[in-house]
């Protein structure tokens, strides 16, 4: 299926590819970094980690706004990138002074507001004019942000291992750098793509105060970044805004389009939920695997931190095969159905690890990699069935008026989810000042991964349950 998708196509899965493998690079060695390097606790580095991916999807809705309002989709695409680069690039050579290091994650969570809904935008455009299966389209596009994920993560650790903390830095700026190559050469294949005001001269005085805003605004988020509790205050409050205006515009529907909106809302709801797993792994998964994994894969040794490679390597395996399946299946296999497998697997894969430090632990302290490469296998299925289908759904279930905006709220759906991830790695970090033995780890790890396993596991349930009803509504039965 991925060399029967339209020509545009693949100038988006690139694009996302590249900037995908810019982000992923960071994340891979961000935490660490501040451990390690800045000799932050565990909790303070979260902390950082949790404000700025949850400020950095938060701000997706404003770069909607700024596309759908101010500068048009592909401008706005290309702005984003040139931030990017530029905050990437800010870390990289201040990387012993915090306060910029501060200043670079603002700058990139700004780019990424202005690059993320955009690809999407003009995919589901393509999409339109293509009438191409939507369901499938969107889980091979997905593959770009996975293939992109799983090379920084096995590169970046490599580098470092090899040439230290400075030149591993200097991958994130490769990305972007390689996006704007690529949007510059074959930007005309999405020519038609884009939105109106994309074919409209640039009004110079709003242009004018946006570059100002973006000169300006890094200082106040990097204060944000730094405090999570005005983090906090301020993800509320865009929360708010949100639900007002989704409950407004879903008043002012008629009747079945009204429905579909609920239906998307409760799916988005869902999301949230579905997120607070995921995010578990750049945090609280990633310091266990760090302290309690035997760092090898099937006898060959690596460095813990690769391990997060095998989410997006497993989404690559799997991506063609589920696409396949919902071409076989078409629409007997709702949307619906899909968000309900995908949480129940999620769950699974969270109870998988506790059994391996309950059956397979050695007198080191240490599990097998397998119990994390199996956890891995199924939190990474679920993961397709809904964060790489939440575009998707979007784009099936939202009148066409609202799509722009539904779709900065799904990108809040992370930003959500990140805050209260964050609270939960948490309770598994450990104070610097604490000596602790890794059975006493195993033991916290062991109860708090139960937890998550059994309480999401009762939500999908409640989620197997309500399916038919949803199903119905959206089929208008």
């Amino acid at each position: 299926m991925i060399f029967k998708q339209p020509k545009p196509f693949y100038l988006i899965f690139f694009l996302e590819l590249f900037e995908r493998f810019g982000f992923y690079s960071l994340q891979s060695i961000i935490l660490i970094y501040l451990v390690k390097k800045m000799l932050l606790s565990e909790f303070e580095a979260i902390n950082i980690y949790t404000s700025f991916n949850a400020l950095m999807y938060g701000m997706v809705v404003i770069g909607g706004w700024i596309g759908d309002k101010l500068l048009g989709v592909k401008r706005t695409l290309f702005l984003g990138i040139i931030n990017l680069i530029i905050g990437y690039t800010i870390i990289f050579i201040n990387l012993n002074n915090i306060n910029w290091i501060y200043i670079g994650l603002s700058i990139i969570a700004i780019g990424n507001c202005l690059f993320k809904p955009s690809p999407s935008i003009i995919l589901s455009n393509i999409y339109k004019k293509y009438n191409k299966q939507i369901d499938s389209g969107f889980t091979i596009y997905y593959m770009a942000v996975n293939i992109g994920s799983l090379l920084s993560i096995l590169i970046t650790p490599l580098i470092y291992n090899k040439f230290g903390w400075k030149i591993s830095f200097l991958i994130p700026i490769l990305g972007p750098i390689f996006t704007l190559i690529s949007y510059l050469i074959y930007n005309n294949i999405i020519y038609e793509f884009g939105s109106k005001l994309d074919y409209k001269p640039i009004n110079k005085k709003i242009l004018f105060i946006l570059l100002i805003s973006l000169i300006i605004s890094p200082i106040f988020i990097s204060y944000f970044i730094k405090n999570i509790y005005l983090t906090n205050i301020i993800i509320n409050f865009i929360i708010l805004s949100i639900l007002i205006i989704f409950i407004k515009e879903i008043l002012f529907l008629n009747n079945k389009n009204k429905k579909r909106m609920i239906v998307a809302f409760i799916l988005i709801i869902e999301a949230i939920i579905y997120f607070i797993l995921y995010n578990q792994i750049p945090t609280s998964l990633n310091f266990f695997t760090i302290k309690n994994v035997e760092s090898n894969i099937f006898g060959i040794n690596i460095n813990p931190i690769q391990f997060q490679a095998l989410n997006p390597f497993w989404i690559i395996i799997f991506s063609p095969i589920l696409s396949k399946i919902y071409n076989i299946f078409g629409n007997k296999l709702s949307i619906i159905y899909k968000f309900a497998i995908g949480m129940t697997l999620s769950s699974i894969s969270f109870l998988i690890i506790p059994i391996g430090i309950y059956l397979d632990t050695n007198n080191q302290g240490l599990i097998p990699s397998y119990w994390l490469i199996l956890s891995y296998l199924f939190q990474s299925i679920g993961e397709l069935m809904i964060s790489g289908l939440g575009l998707s759904m979007i784009s099936q279930l939202v009148p066409k008026k609202l799509i722009n905006f539904t779709l900065g709220s799904w990108f809040l759906t992370t930003s959500i989810s990140s805050i209260l991830s964050g609270k939960i790695a948490n309770i598994m970090s450990i104070p610097k000042d604490i000596n602790i033995n890794k059975f006493q780890l195993l033991n916290i790890y062991f109860n708090s991964f139960i937890k998550i396993g059994v309480y999401s596991g009762i939500i999908a349930i409640f989620m197997l349950i309500s399916t038919s009803i949803l199903d119905s509504i959206i089929k208008n039965k």
